[in-house]
């Protein structure tokens, strides 16, 4: 059996258990006296949250093998700061002893060599954790607000010679490869959802055509709940890993897809719509693609699930994602 095959017959703890023991071998590498303190999150990435010999704490991030090459992960890195610059409260980059943005390290039980790098610790709470209503209008309204900032930076912004970053496009999205993975080959899904499914996909693809160049640049394109932080000096957004070229509409679909069926959905999307016209012109032939994009990121999400069923996300959430899926492809078509 090679290395990949092996770690992905593991479980979620023994991965886990395993990138920590890299993430360790990898702190060697930036000044400090860091250490492991515990795993934040293990889904594409393992994020582990480190503490420095002097009781300072950082985030240190694990790539998932392969997921982006260096040239890739080195111009996520470069808009990142460059938004920093443009006032845009993300990550701020710790560099390693040797001045590199990120360290690559290998295990003899890991395949290949995976990409780690660290940022500084924001104190705040995830906003998939509020749990006053009262206060979510407010948030989304910053929200809508951070969102605009990010693509009015990016419109104004010339990326440097050799950045890359991959397309949330028409092929990205619902192409014969998409960058997730492709629902169809769910096995959960019956021939019946396939088929429904399939002839949304079908308008989306005539939708997405007619919109080719429209309101599409830089987006950030993991614009939900758990990635942007309640701080005490306001919004904050972190991992940029998904970042990409896409559509505007993209991202506040992406914003609002966890919060569909909440109580507040409507004063929440309400909110980051007049947070983001509240720095960029929005149309409201625009805002009304909102049915189109939901649709499209359930798609990429069922992608994800089918590509990685070895995940523990994968075994909790194919089957409502399944669902929601269905909902907005029939709620899609009747808007069209």
């Amino acid at each position: 059996m090679t290395v990949d095959c092996e770690f992905e017959a593991l479980g979620a703890e023994q991965q886990s258990d395993r990138l920590r023991r890299l993430a360790e071998d990898a702190l060697a590498r930036w000044d400090g006296g860091w250490s492991i303190r515990r795993l934040i999150k293990y889904r594409e990435n393992a994020v582990f949250e480190i503490a420095a010999a002097d009781g300072g704490r950082a985030v240190l991030r694990v790539h998932r093998h392969g997921y982006h090459d260096d040239a890739a992960l080195r111009s996520e890195l470069l808009w990142m700061d460059a938004l920093s610059q443009a006032g845009v409260a993300g990550p701020v980059l710790v560099r390693s002893r040797e001045g590199e943005p990120f360290v690559k390290v290998s295990r003899p039980d890991l395949p290949g060599e995976h990409q780690v790098d660290i940022f500084r610790w924001i104190d705040g709470a995830p906003l998939a954790e509020c749990d006053d209503p009262a206060r979510l209008p407010a948030l989304y309204f910053q929200a809508g607000r951070m969102a605009a900032e990010i693509h009015r930076q990016a419109e104004a912004w010339t990326p440097p010679p050799g950045f890359r970053r991959h397309s949330w496009d028409r092929a990205g999205l619902i192409g014969e490869s998409p960058l997730w993975g492709d629902y169809r080959g769910l096995p959960l899904l019956t021939a019946a959802q396939r088929e429904q499914l399939d002839c949304a996909r079908a308008c989306a693809d005539l939708d997405l055509r007619a919109l080719e160049g429209e309101a599409f640049g830089l987006i950030h394109a993991d614009f939900v709940p758990d990635n942007l932080l309640d701080a005490a000096d306001g919004l904050r957004i972190i991992d940029f890993d998904d970042c990409g070229f896409g559509w505007h509409m993209f991202e506040l679909a992406t914003a609002l897809f966890f919060r569909l069926g909440e109580p507040h959905y409507e004063q929440i999307a309400e909110a980051l719509l007049a947070g983001y016209r509240s720095v960029r012109e929005l149309p409201a032939e625009r805002w009304a693609q909102l049915p189109l994009f939901l649709f499209l990121r359930s798609l990429t999400y069922l992608g994800w699930v089918t590509s990685r069923p070895e995940t523990e996300t994968a075994r909790e959430l194919t089957a409502p994602l399944v669902d929601r899926a269905l909902q907005l492809a029939e709620a899609y078509t009747a808007a069209r």
